[in-house]
């Protein structure tokens, strides 16, 4: 395990802001940890320009070409955060030997990086980041952050608490996940089913450096809802159990009826069976639209569409 090139990528979208001292500290880092040997010669630091209308590409480009340790991957076109991350994976994967990803906003703690490294070094294909604590986030955040997480696990989807992309991964993890060849990704989900040796360090996350946040409420329940239906057929199952137990009690409910009919009470109970028609049509539209959330990710998958295109890739030669 010695001298083993290592690879940190990080996916960028309007980073402008915090993108120098990202570099500063990164640069500081692998210099450290190849001092130490922990991490081999030609280690580098792989930002990945996922479309942004800022400045970003352009101080990836010129972090390039004064600091031997940064290379930059340019996408075509906004992709999002998930295809932008597996972009730098992939690429990453054809040169070296271990690969860390990270947002660039600085709130992973990147001294915890020496401890993944460990773990690696045991024998760990793969080494989470999870939090310690939620106490920089607000209430509000983070009861719908350990909801998300329940609800995922409730809804079958294999995650790794308070993880998100902070992770450790090797190459013959990085070719485990290159046979994953979905659209619809949730990389939080599709890494825990490569299986292999497993680990989690824990790391205390700090406050955003700079910028503003890229995931607001809207995004985080749409990201929910992709992982939950790109994983798992359980919330089907659900609404055919649901519309079981509706469909039996709307049949003991007529028998009721029927009966308080011959008995000439007819007129009783109308108001309750009022409720359950509204309750069923109900209960039919929210199954309608889960299967049809389903079926728009059937549809994305059939037309098989790159899920990133690399307009420009900035590498040294190999070190």
């Amino acid at each position: 395990m010695e001298g083993q090139k290592l690879y940190v990528v990080v996916p960028c979208y309007n980073e402008e802001e915090v993108l120098p001292e990202t570099v500063r500290r990164l640069t500081e880092k692998l210099r450290s940890l190849m001092d130490r040997g922990l991490a081999g010669p030609g280690s580098r630091m792989l930002l990945v320009d996922d479309g942004s209308r800022d400045r970003t590409w352009e101080l990836i480009q010129g972090f390039h070409r004064e600091n031997p340790l940064v290379e930059g991957v340019k996408l075509s076109h906004n992709r999002g955060h998930q295809n932008a991350l597996l972009a730098g994976l992939m690429t990453a994967r054809e040169l070296c030997d271990v690969s860390i990803s990270m947002d660039a906003d600085l709130q992973d703690d990147i001294d915890a990086i020496d401890a993944m490294l460990e773990k690696y070094r045991e024998g760990c294909d793969i080494v989470y980041g999870v939090r310690n604590n939620r106490d920089t986030d607000t209430a509000f955040k983070r009861g719908t952050a350990l909801a998300f997480y329940r609800f995922m696990s409730a809804m079958g989807a294999d995650t790794v608490y308070n993880h998100a992309d902070y992770r450790l991964m090797s190459r013959r993890a990085l070719d485990g996940l290159a046979q994953y060849r979905e659209v619809n990704l949730f990389l939080r989900g599709l890494v825990p089913m490569i299986g292999y040796r497993t680990a989690t360090v824990e790391y205390r996350r700090g406050e955003r450096f700079a910028g503003e946040s890229k995931y607001p409420l809207s995004k985080m329940l749409n990201f929910a809802i992709d992982g939950i239906t790109s994983l798992s057929v359980r919330p089907i199952r659900v609404m055919t159990l649901l519309g079981g137990l509706l469909f039996g009690g709307g049949c003991l409910w007529l028998l009721v009826l029927l009966v308080l009919f011959c008995l000439g009470r007819g007129a009783q109970g109308v108001t309750w069976a009022v409720a359950s028609v509204w309750t069923a049509a109900g209960l039919n539209l929210l199954g309608l639209g889960l299967i049809g959330e389903y079926l728009g990710k059937i549809y994305l998958e059939t037309k098989a569409r790159p899920r990133y295109l690399i307009e420009t890739a900035l590498l040294h030669e190999a070190g």
